[in-house]
């Protein structure tokens, strides 16, 4: 089990953050997804099938030890992290469907969460009568993920001016304390994190890759347009590490539950930035060879 700092500091960060997104959200943005239903089913398809199903292969191409390998399906169930709708706002998504698909998936994530890190748990750790989400601890996640939010859209709907106000200096304060509690986290675990780093390095960040592309490919090749296909890739690429973490340690009580969670949260930044980029250069360069008439690409905008 963490320190204090871990198992007290973490759930404080965590529910800062997710009072953060509250402050942001509305009813309204649950109900924008009528407006863009392709995009929505096909992000939500890929975020809940697709990436456990690609996980699951990864962990066992990799052969991973049990308890990493229920790690990182523990990841994989991880809903969105606001984090993606920066890059998405950076590289010209649709920050709007961002939002949106952050606020299904953190509610949808109170079921399939639990299901998903419950079946790996079975198929991993047979009979460990230690591990394992019952109905308190889905409780436990429920309080984790759904209150602070909940909380967050209260206040907005009461004093939206108040909301507005304190939008950026609740990110400001959920960054600091994130990086304190994180930094004493990783302080007081460091001979295990870096003796399993060099095996989750890989792993991590081909899966953030994967994840990644299919999100951004898979709306393309259904005719999804193109900002709407950078908010899916965005969304389903960058997973929500630090709600991973704090079940792996709070709710489940096991530090090298979290490793995955905890060595993809830190290269998951890299990778997600080089595939914005890359994105990015490869739309200027259709769109510069279409002005010059070369070729007949369409690029849907």
């Amino acid at each position: 089990m963490g320190s204090a700092l871990t198992t007290i500091g973490l759930p404080v960060a965590l529910g800062i953050i997710m009072f953060g997104l509250g402050l942001t959200l509305t009813l309204g943005d649950f109900a924008r997804v009528g407006k863009h239903p392709k995009a929505v089913v096909i992000a939500l398809v890929c975020q809940l099938l697709l990436l456990p199903a690609l996980c699951f292969g990864l962990v066992l191409a990799f052969q991973l030890s049990p308890v990493l390998a229920v790690g990182m399906m523990l990841l994989a169930a991880s809903p969105g992290g606001t984090t993606a709708n920066l890059y998405s706002h950076l590289f010209r998504g649709d920050v709007a469907l961002n939002i949106s698909l952050t606020a299904i998936n953190s509610v949808i994530a109170v079921v399939t969460l639990p299901i998903i890190a419950n079946l790996a748990i079975a198929f991993f750790m047979p009979g460990d009568p230690t591990l394992g989400l019952q109905l308190s601890k889905v409780l436990e996640v429920f309080a984790i993920v759904l209150l602070p939010v909940a909380l967050g859209m209260l206040v907005r709907w009461w004093k939206p001016r108040f909301a507005d106000a304190m939008d950026k200096p609740v990110r400001i304060a959920s960054v600091i304390i994130l990086i304190v509690v994180i930094a004493g986290a990783v302080y007081s675990n460091i001979d295990i994190l870096v003796a399993n780093f060099a095996s989750l390095a890989l792993i991590t960040v081909l899966f953030c890759l994967l994840s990644l592309t299919i999100g951004y490919w898979v709306p393309k090749l259904f005719g999804v347009r193109r900002a709407q296909a950078v908010a899916s890739g965005f969304e389903i690429g960058i997973h929500n590490a630090t709600l991973a973490i704090v079940i792996a340690q709070t709710v489940l009580g096991s530090v090298e539950l979290s490793l995955p969670a905890a060595v993809y949260g830190v290269l998951m930044f890299f990778v997600a930035a080089a595939f914005g980029f890359v994105i990015r250069g490869r739309v200027g360069s259709v769109d510069s060879g279409r002005s010059a008439g070369v070729g007949a690409i369409e690029v849907a905008d």
